[in-house]
């Protein structure tokens, strides 16, 4: 099911109360697709579309036009794709929060869009309660991204110590929280607590979440004093 077409059966979450609307720029090349999502997202309280477009051309004049909080971005466009758009909209302005919208489901097609600077990307395929929870969370200053993809990254940056955000998902799953419950104390969806815990789990070469908790305790990675205080692997 389509992220568009969800919207009737998902409701999205609750806006944060008493925060600006978060202008956004729409990009897709299938119009009807990019419609019906335009119509969906302005429903929302604290989401307003300031323009669409169908191609890498319209996303370059739009966003300099509008200067949007965050873009959304078709990956797969014909004419420049959406990764080169990406490229050459970041060339010219660095400071554009940009997430990929993407039909494909191959995690190799996701990393390539982080690896070029997308804030976060999301499918088609997902709920329309999760593409309004990855909007805020990209304008938010997160980094939404699935398990797949996570993965990935984690095994890619395996010699790496655990990121501060990787480190409190750590120091919440010691605590017995849920992914949701994580996702909630941090200001993150559900799908990007569980990506950040498939991170922490790979980076430790930890079995499972228990598994990962009992390697940070041994680290010095988790303490009483939170994970705040904790330390990078290797710290003495």
């Amino acid at each position: 099911m389509s992220a568009c077409s969800a919207s009737q059966s998902q409701p999205a979450s609750p806006p944060v109360l008493g925060s600006a609307a978060i202008r956004l720029v729409l990009i897709d090349d299938h119009l009807v697709f990019l419609d019906g999502l335009s119509e969906s997202l302005t429903r929302q309280a604290d989401l307003t579309v300031v323009a669409v477009g169908s191609n890498g051309a319209d996303a370059l004049s739009l966003w300099a036009r509008h200067r949007p909080d965050v873009l959304v971005l078709d990956m797969q466009m014909s004419g420049d794709d959406g990764i080169v758009t990406l490229r050459r909209l970041l060339a010219a302005h660095p400071q554009a929060r940009v997430l990929l919208l993407t039909s494909s489901d191959d995690p190799r097609d996701s990393l390539a869009a982080l690896d070029a600077g997308a804030a976060g990307y999301i499918t088609k395929h997902a709920r329309y309660d999760e593409l309004v929870g990855a909007i805020r969370e990209v304008h938010a200053g997160g980094r939404p991204i699935g398990e797949a993809v996570a993965r990935m990254l984690a095994v890619r940056d395996r010699a790496k110590p655990l990121t501060p955000r990787e480190l409190e998902v750590l120091g919440l799953l010691s605590e017995g929280l849920s992914y949701r419950e994580i996702g909630r104390a941090l200001d993150v969806t559900e799908r990007t607590a569980r990506a950040h815990a498939v991170a922490v789990k790979e980076k430790l070469q930890a079995s499972n979440a228990a598994h990962a908790v009992a390697i940070g305790f041994q680290r010095g990675l988790i303490g009483p004093r939170g994970p705040g205080a904790a330390r990078s692997p290797g710290t003495p």
